[in-house]
C-alpha cells in the first residue's frame, strides 16, 4: 500500500469510530421524556372520556324515556345498549389509565 491510501484509510476508519462512539447514547434521557409526555396526556384524556360518557349517558336516557313514554316494545333493547355504553366507556377509561399509569 502506498502511503497515500494509509492515510486515506487511517482517515476513514476514525471517522467511522468517532460517528459509531457519537451515536452510541443509551437513550435513557429521550425515553424518559416521551414517557412524561405520555403520561402527562392520560389525565385529560381519561377526563374527556368520562365527559362524554356522560354525555351519552344523558342522551341514552332521554331517548329510553322517550321510548318508555310512548310504549315502544323495544325500550329494554334500547336501554340496555345505552347502559352498556356507559359502562365500556367507564371502564375503558379506567384500564386504559391503569395500564398506562
Amino acid at each position: 500500500m502506498t502511503k497515500q491510501r494509509k492515510k486515506i484509510l487511517t482517515v476513514v476508519l476514525l471517522i467511522y469510530t468517532v460517528t459509531t462512539v457519537l451515536a452510541q447514547g443509551n437513550g435513557t434521557a429521550g425515553i424518559n421524556e416521551a414517557t412524561q409526555m405520555v403520561t402527562s396526556y392520560f389525565e385529560p384524556a381519561t377526563q374527556l372520556i368520562y365527559a362524554i360518557g356522560a354525555v351519552v349517558g344523558l342522551i341514552g336516557g332521554v331517548k329510553v324515556y322517550n321510548k318508555f313514554s310512548s310504549g315502544d316494545p323495544d325500550t329494554s333493547k334500547t336501554a340496555a345498549s345505552w347502559f352498556g355504553a356507559c359502562i365500556f366507556l367507564i371502564v375503558a377509561a379506567t384500564i386504559l389509565r391503569s395500564f398506562f399509569l
